[in-house]
This record gives C-alpha cells, structure tokens and sequence, in this order.
C-alpha cells in the first residue's frame, strides 16, 4: 500500500500534489488543513485519513479526529496533528504512544520535516513538513512511502518548492 503524507496545507494545495500523489492507494492529512475544499479535493482525488489541527474551524474538529489509530499491512499507526517530537512529545502524547503501541507515529504543526525512530518507545516518528505557504519553513515538503507485510519501505521525501514561491 502506497500512503502519501500531508500536513499543514493551511488552505493551500499545490496542483503539484496531485501528480506526486497520483500513485498512492491513500492520501493521510495530519492536520492544519485550513479549508475544507482542500480535505474535499483530497477526498475527491484518493482515500483520505485525516486528523484536525489547531487552526481548523469548528465545524472541521466536529467532523475530524484529534488522533487516528489505524493499521494497514499490519503496520499499527498513531497520527495527531500536535505531538512534538521524541524526547519532546506534546502533553498526553508519549500516553496514547504507549496505550496504542504503534509501529508508526505520525504528528505534523512544526512544520519542520523529521523522520526519526524513538529507540525508547520502539516508534517510527514522522513529520511531513509543511506543504502549504503559511508559516515559517522554507521548502513546502510531503513524504511518500509504502506499507508492506509490517514494514514501512521505500521513504520519500517530496519537495513542493520554496514557500514564498507559492
């Protein structure tokens, strides 16, 4: 199964995501959508799992999940759009990580593109970056990977071009 990962659109979505994501069986959003004609184009275009983010509408927190425990190929995945960084988790975050157990942990809000494992909780931790232009990161980033009999495989990292090139 090919995922790609999204975060922090803030109501923008470069046409260029399609083409990037034009191979993936599922489109994952964690957070800080910003309008809900982005989720809906996302939805329109592939399977969506989405979570809401702090600068989501009301009405979007009423439709979405904070978090999302899912799995696919066996491979259990937590994602929550504000969850810090290992050794830095978000409050109640390291909490949910050791409830649910997942292979992979998915946060967004930094805009700050990481892919690291946490040693400790024994987690796979990613963070796509920021594909929108609000906000203060440089280069618009998604990943791409694939999920396979428990493994995740095949990382990418895609960059949208410089945010203020929007």
């Amino acid at each position: 199964m090919k995922i790609g990962l999204i975060s922090d659109t803030h109501g923008y979505l470069d046409e260029r995501v399609f083409h990037h994501l034009k191979n993936c069986d599922e489109i994952w959003h964690a957070g800080d959508i910003g309008e809900n004609d982005v989720l809906k184009r996302l939805q329109s275009f592939k399977p969506t799992q989405a979570v809401f983010g702090n600068i989501d509408s009301h009405q979007m927190q009423k439709e979405l999940p904070e978090f999302l425990v899912m799995e696919s190929e066996s491979v259990k995945t937590l994602m929550i759009h504000i969850g810090g960084k290992p050794k830095k988790y978000a409050k109640g975050v390291k909490d949910l990580i050791k409830k649910h157990q997942p292979k992979l942990f998915i946060c967004g809000h930094s805009h700050i593109l990481k892919v690291m494992m946490d040693q400790e909780l024994g987690t796979l931790y990613m963070n796509p970056g920021a594909a929108g232009k609000h906000g203060f990161h440089q280069m618009r980033t998604l990943l791409r990977f694939d999920l396979e009999a428990g493994s995740i495989k095949n990382l990418e990292v895609i960059e949208l071009g410089k945010r203020a090139q929007a």
